[in-house]
């Protein structure tokens, strides 16, 4: 006997009724709880998972003295697991369900933080990366994830927004972001995991692409003066003042303390950029072809941990050579080779 259309329509129309009700007496959390589990019962059934390409347990990514688990999928997206996001902001990953973003979906969401995230990270939040790991299904996040909402976090501190119990956590992103710089923690996941090794050819030149502007900015101070005048100290030489020519030797100098350590190439593409004329002088400054958006605040950071280095090495009556072998073993250049541990000769 065939089904009563009409019967089918007073039966659907029921099933909506009763779930509009169920609905309405379910908090926002449980309601939220469910849209998940419905998107990753979707997934499931629809996505075909990627695996891992380089990286394993037994190598995460050092950050300020937390272990990251991290790994570069086949498909070249970098990821950093779940938990190791947890860890890297001291956050109790507390009882989140099994798509894994619950937790710090909630953290994401507090009134305090939730104004400062952007609609891109927020989707990335609410939506880990499902990969396998082992054989094994892992969830995580793109790299940069953790970076932008290090900056979200500080962002909200500053507008003196965060919760006193959310103290804590702006310490530790303050901590991570002197540690790298946004666009560093591609190049961190990939020594980590191997990927260096193997990645495409064409993966550091476009890397530099968003350090290096295509066309001339106009100049602007970025280097403060204390850096120079620390050189001058840690040298032993009398300060003139920034009103007087530098030694000529303090340009190579900012060579290899800032530039050369910024990012692997950099310094060539900088001076790609800004070739030497006949009289050997060039006709701009190298810091005047970072980004705006991405190598200045670089620059930024990476000179605040050079002065900070500077006025402990004054401050420990250090001299130039001792200043530069710590330098070299917290900032090192890329690819640069490890020295031998020989005592300091000053």
């Amino acid at each position: 006997m065939a089904d009563d259309p009409t019967k089918n329509k007073v039966k659907a129309a029921a099933g909506v009724k009763g779930g509009n009700k169920r609905a309405e007496v379910l908090s926002p959390e449980e309601r939220s709880e469910i849209a998940s589990g419905a998107a990753r019962a979707r997934w499931d059934k629809t996505d075909a998972i990627p695996e891992v390409g380089f990286g394993s347990p037994d190598r995460p990514l050092r950050i300020a003295g937390v272990e990251i688990p991290c790994y570069v999928l086949k498909d070249g997206r970098r990821v950093i697991v779940q938990g190791g996001i947890f860890k890297a902001l001291d956050i109790s990953q507390g009882t989140a369900g099994r798509g894994g973003g619950d937790r710090l979906t909630r953290f994401a969401s507090t009134k305090g933080i939730s104004p400062f995230i952007d609609n891109n990270l927020r989707d990335m939040i609410t939506h880990p990366i499902r990969f396998r790991a082992s054989g094994s299904l892992a969830y995580g996040y793109e790299a940069t994830v953790l970076a932008d909402l290090c900056e979200a976090v500080l962002a909200a501190r500053k507008a003196e927004a965060l919760h006193y119990q959310q103290e804590h956590v702006a310490d530790q992103c303050e901590i991570l972001l002197r540690s790298w710089a946004k666009v560093g923690i591609i190049a961190l996941v990939d020594e980590a995991t191997g990927y260096q090794g193997v990645r495409p050819q064409d993966a550091l030149e476009k890397y530099l692409e968003l350090i290096v502007r295509k066309e001339l900015a106009v100049w602007t101070k970025k280097f403060p003066d204390e850096f120079y005048e620390n050189i001058y100290k840690l040298k032993g030489w009398p300060w003139p003042g920034m009103s007087k020519n530098r030694y000529s030797v303090v340009a190579q100098y900012t060579r290899d303390l800032v530039f050369e350590r910024l990012a692997p190439g950099l310094l060539d593409k900088l001076e790609s950029k800004c070739p030497m004329n006949e009289n050997g002088s060039r006709p701009s400054k190298l810091h005047q072809w970072l980004t705006e958006d991405i190598g200045d605040p670089m620059l930024k950071q990476h000179l605040h941990s050079l002065v900070m280095f500077q006025r402990l090495a004054i401050a420990n009556a250090y001299g130039w050579h001792r200043f530069v072998k710590m330098v070299d073993k917290v900032l090192p250049k890329r690819g640069a080779t490890l020295e031998l541990p020989f005592p300091d000769a000053d």
